[in-house]
C-alpha cells in the first residue's frame, strides 16, 4: 500500500486528503450545504459540524489511508485551493481474492452542472486503479438521484441490481442502484 500522500489533479481540479488546517473550510462546505446535501446524507452526528469532530475525521481519515483502508479526498478548484466544494471518498478496501472498494461524494449546491464531479470522479477512480491497484469500484445512487447516476454512467460504471431499502439515508431507508467500474489494468500484487 502507497503511504505517501497523493495529490490528485486534473484540468480544474485538486484532489487530496484534508490536512488540520482544512477545518474550517470543510465546515464551511458542509454549513452552507447542509440543506442541499441532508436528502443524500445519512442523519447527520450532532457533533458533525465541529471543529473537534473534524480534528478526529481528519486524523482517522489519514490513519485509514496508510493503513490501507480507505481514501477520503476533499476536492477544491486549482485556482482557489483552500476552497472546497466536494468530496469523495473511497472506503471499505478488501484485498485477497476481492481488490474492492466503494465510492461515495458530494458536491457544492452552486458547483452543479459545471462537470466537477464527473472530472473528478474520473482522475481519483484512476488513481484508485493504478496507485493503488484496485480492482473493482462499486458506487450505489438513489433512484431519484439520476444527476448522480449520469455521472456514473459517463465514467462507465455498470449498472448491476437493484437494492431494496438499502442504506438509511436522512433517517429513512432507501433503495438504491447498485453499479460498478472494473479496472481492465489491474496486476497480480508481487
Amino acid at each position: 500500500m502507497k503511504s505517501e500522500l497523493p495529490l490528485i489533479t486534473s484540468d480544474r481540479l485538486l484532489l487530496r486528503i484534508p490536512i488540520q488546517e482544512d477545518i474550517p473550510y470543510i465546515l464551511k462546505y458542509f454549513i452552507h450545504n447542509k440543506t442541499y446535501l441532508t436528502p443524500f446524507y445519512p442523519t447527520w452526528a450532532e457533533s458533525f459540524f465541529t471543529e473537534e469532530y473534524w480534528q478526529y475525521q481528519i486524523e482517522g481519515s489519514l490513519l485509514e489511508f496508510i493503513n490501507g483502508h480507505s481514501l477520503k479526498l476533499v476536492i477544491s478548484p486549482k485556482k482557489n485551493i483552500t476552497r472546497i466544494i466536494g468530496t469523495i471518498n473511497f472506503s471499505n478496501f478488501v484485498r485477497g481474492a476481492a481488490h474492492f472498494c466503494f465510492v461515495g461524494y458530494s458536491l457544492a449546491e452552486d458547483e452543479q452542472s459545471k462537470g466537477y464531479m464527473t472530472e473528478g470522479l474520473k482522475a481519483a477512480t484512476e488513481y484508485v486503479f493504478h496507485e493503488l491497484n484496485m480492482h473493482r469500484i462499486m458506487a450505489n445512487y438513489m433512484p431519484h438521484n439520476q444527476r448522480s447516476g449520469n455521472v456514473l454512467k459517463r465514467l462507465g460504471f455498470v449498472v448491476e441490481g437493484y437494492a431494496r431499502d438499502y442504506l438509511l439515508i436522512n433517517g429513512e431507508w432507501q433503495d438504491h442502484i447498485l453499479t460498478s467500474l472494473t479496472n481492465p489494468h489491474w496486476q497480480i500484487p508481487l
